[in-house]
């Protein structure tokens, strides 16, 4: 997929796509809300943006990043045909940060595999909260290129 110099990102229509039939599950964690509040809005207006009905996505909340994988399980059983896993993780000075960040995100690669269902990638690991903040933007939004990324993987 190609995005345009001169188009910020959050305006995209997947050509030739009808995501009205679809069934979409979306995983945002809480913690750090400020920011996963925003990439959560970025995913739903790119799903609807691209003929996903609000009735068919399903919006579930987990305490942290960690939980994520669980919650994206479950969904995918649950008749989604897509999940969006969304969340964020900002450094600090312990390597808990390490730990979270490499679990999340295999977690939620090992439940794309195993059910053989699209996940899309939208938890921000990042340093500082201005890199943050810059991810959950509205030139940049993780939560719309993860919602992309699954709908690509449903053409």
């Amino acid at each position: 997929m190609q995005h345009k110099d001169t188009q910020p990102v959050n305006t995209e229509i997947l050509e030739n796509f009808d995501g009205s039939k679809l069934k979409i599950g979306i995983v945002t964690s809480t913690f750090h809300s400020e920011i996963t509040q925003k990439l959560e809005e970025g995913a739903v207006e790119s799903l609807k943006r691209n003929g996903v009905l609000a009735k068919n996505i399903t919006i579930t909340h987990v305490r942290g990043s960690f939980e994520v994988p669980l919650a994206t399980q479950r969904l995918a059983r649950g008749g989604m045909h897509g999940v969006i896993a969304l969340g964020c993780i900002i450094k600090g000075q312990t390597d808990h940060y390490d730990y979270v960040c490499g679990e999340s995100i295999r977690g939620v690669m090992d439940v794309m595999l195993a059910e053989s269902l699209p996940v899309g990638l939208g938890i921000a690991t990042v340093n500082t909260t201005k890199q943050a903040i810059e991810r959950a933007g509205e030139s940049e939004n993780l939560g719309e290129n993860a919602a992309l990324a699954v709908l690509d993987l449903l053409r």
